[in-house]
């Protein structure tokens, strides 16, 4: 028992384990709504750029990059790329104009911008879709970790990460959050430069390792006693360094990049993360060094599961490593590559950075959810003129909900790719909630029929095309299928916009708010 505590992969996990547990103390005070869903909006940029680092960068980017890289080659690389430029789309458009506004929540946008209750519940509805998108690889990681590493069943992982979620996020509110964001992120980037100085150290520079990739065909040595067929896998190097290997025309790339580059706008926990800055400008900050942060990261990524692949077609790894990289499938290949590269103790490091990561981006859903459950739906349409202490409390209860909801969910994902479900929460946020943010913020014109039906037909469309593909005709069937679905969300908006005509007579007020010179809004 005693040896088994000692080991690097339980001490550096129990040591991110107790700096949750003392951050969340010492953020425990939450008198008011305010300190709780938006942490009293006195983050500066350097803590609320990390915390929206943390929010994004998932265990999509930590697992999920690398994964899709090793198991796809250029192609797996390519979601990096489309994954980069959401965040600068947003700082643009979207970032300061958001802040100027200022609410709790997603939701808040479209009910003070159509002083609608129809358009708060439809936004409701949307972001408990998104939310439960990406809760579900997000659970998915840390359930497989514990069960390759820890040796827990994944049912097991998945009320563990639920319960520590209940714990992090019910207790700390979003200022417990945020700093615990914070630091998680540099946990990660930490686990990831070690492992770039442990993999150049060892020589796999990356021109040389790519070469060797390249020119590899054939089966992989070492890899029969995991294989279900019993044969080593085989392997094709020319395929993997070429385009086409998962997105083979044109169209299905060209879709991917608009589901992707767009989706990032529309996910309401990195959104929510804008009113939490004391300013527009501290905003703006913000997301440039989301942007700096998540760049470095996508790169390391990217780097790491060309190593892994090089590790694995090399026949010199140890039976642990190449059993893992045939057992664990893609989303197993960072965790798997640091114990080839340094040891347990690499290891173990790496473990505590995807458990960073998932909870990071989990605890972002935790409280955008809980806002849209205890803020959105409770405080406005069941128990109205409620206290601070009641919102609270009821933002509380939500988040224990949630953590059963999204328990479920976890249950559910249990042979799925992470790098994909997410790519998959990112195109029906790009159908939703961007065509309404980007058009709210810049066109006088959107009315509240318009936004309803835009996201209504934008998540039912995307729904449809994700879970019913074969009920299509093969020119329709998208691996991800943004290139439909977002102009269907756009145009959706568009349209019955034109039809309605019923603008907000205070659309001028509105506009003057969101795109008012710094001065005129701290």
């Amino acid at each position: 028992m005693i040896e088994a505590l000692l080991e690097p992969k339980m001490l550096l996990t129990i040591a991110l384990m107790g700096t949750i547990v003392y951050i969340t103390y010492l953020t425990k005070r939450n008198t008011t709504a305010s300190d709780f869903f938006v942490g009293g909006r006195s983050f500066g940029w350097f803590t609320n750029g990390s915390a929206i680092g943390g929010d994004y960068l998932s265990a999509a980017t930590f697992l999920g990059i690398a994964g899709l890289t090793f198991q796809l080659g250029y192609d797996g690389a390519y979601y990096a790329f489309c994954f980069s430029i959401g965040l600068t789309l947003l700082a643009i458009f979207v970032a300061g104009p958001l802040r100027r506004f200022g609410a709790f929540t997603v939701a808040d946008f479209l009910a003070y911008r159509f002083h609608s209750k129809r358009a708060r519940l439809a936004a409701v509805l949307v972001v408990l879709a998104i939310s439960g998108f990406y809760a579900a690889p997000q659970l998915l990681g840390a359930a497989q970790i514990l069960s390759m590493f820890f040796g827990t069943s994944y049912e097991f992982g998945i009320i563990f990460t639920c319960i520590v979620m209940i714990f992090y996020v019910g207790i700390g509110g979003m200022k417990g959050t945020t700093i615990n964001q914070a630091l998680e992120l540099w946990i990660r980037l930490g686990a990831f430069i070690v492992m770039l100085i442990a993999a150049m150290y060892g020589g796999l520079h990356y021109d040389k390792i790519l070469t060797a990739i390249h020119s590899f065909s054939g089966p992989i040595t070492g890899t029969s006693p995991y294989a279900l067929d019993g044969s080593d896998v085989n392997f094709d190097g020319a395929a993997w360094t070429g385009t086409g290997f998962y997105f083979p025309t044109f169209w299905q790339t060209i879709s991917m990049t608009i589901g992707l580059a767009l989706g990032t706008i529309g996910l309401p926990h990195i959104l929510l993360r804008f009113y939490t800055n004391p300013s527009a400008k501290a905003a703006r900050k913000s997301a440039l060094m989301a942007i700096g942060i998540a760049s470095a990261f996508f790169l390391l990524a990217v780097y790491l599961g060309v190593v892994g692949r090089a590790i694995f077609i090399s026949g010199s790894a140890s039976e642990e490593v190449m059993r893992d990289l045939v057992l664990g499938g893609n989303n197993m290949v960072i965790p798997t590559t640091a114990l080839a590269l340094g040891g347990n103790w690499l290891l173990g490091l790496v473990i505590a950075g995807a458990f960073a990561a998932i909870f990071s981006n989990l605890s972002g859903l935790f409280i955008t959810s809980s806002g849209a459950l205890a803020h959105d739906l409770y405080a406005t349409f069941m128990k109205k003129n409620i206290t601070q202490k009641q919102r609270v409390i009821a933002g509380k209860v939500a988040i224990v909900i949630l953590g059963v909801l999204y328990g479920a969910l976890g249950l559910l994902v249990k042979d799925a790719s992470i790098g994909h479900l997410v790519a998959l929460a990112f195109t029906v946020a790009a159908s939703t909630f961007t065509p309404i943010f980007i058009l709210g913020i810049w066109w006088r014109g959107m009315t509240e029929k318009g936004a309803i039906a835009g996201l209504i037909i934008g998540l039912g469309v995307s729904m449809w095309m994700i879970f019913l593909p074969g009920t299509l005709p093969s020119f329709l069937q998208f691996k991800i299928p943004g290139i439909v679905t977002v102009p269907v969300g756009f145009l959706s908006v568009i349209l019955v916009s034109l039809l309605d005509r019923k603008v907000p007579a205070d659309v001028n007020d509105f506009m003057k708010r969101v795109h008012a010179k710094e001065s005129e809004t701290i």
